[in-house]
């Protein structure tokens, strides 16, 4: 049975050895994915996908993920700012178990901040609407990610 937590001490025990992990901000209309080394050090960037029907989405990722040898799945949760859920964390949470079936251990990682992060050093960075556009959604993947793989690395 594949683990669907936001508990990073069950999803750690899921994966004792490490391996790569793919980090996904999942959009109404993109996903962005990041993807890490197997020793969880540094998350990076790897593209968007634009989003169309469930299923052939889910084969693209399904291919990619067995393309880059993922071990583990991290999904964006996007949480209201006083931490409870909202309409988009219920989609996440739908997303993660209908990727479940592709046998890896989820972990949920809290995103509140992602997005206004990436977008705030991009603005500093002066990159125009149309680049601002085209990077956010795998450079929050990357966030996430990062995050996710901080936390589980704290204390081990």
């Amino acid at each position: 049975m594949t683990i669907l937590t936001a508990e990073r001490a069950i999803f750690r025990e899921a994966l004792p050895h490490g391996g790569r992990l793919i980090g996904l901000d999942v959009g109404t209309k993109t996903i962005g994915l990041a993807l890490c080394d197997a020793g969880w050090s540094i998350a990076s960037p790897a593209h968007t996908v634009s989003r169309g029907k469930f299923s052939k989405d889910k084969i693209a990722l399904a291919a990619f993920m067995e393309q880059q040898q993922v071990k583990g799945v991290v999904i964006g949760l996007p949480l209201n700012l006083d931490g409870s859920e909202s309409p988009r964390s219920q989609a996440s949470r739908a997303f993660g178990r209908n990727i479940a079936d592709l046998g890896l251990p989820i972990l949920l990682w809290d995103e509140r901040w992602s997005t206004q992060a990436v977008t705030r050093t991009l603005l500093e960075a002066d990159a125009s609407r149309a680049r601002r556009d085209e990077l956010v959604d795998k450079l929050a993947a990357s966030y996430i990610l990062q995050g996710a793989i901080d936390g589980l690395m704290a204390g081990f």
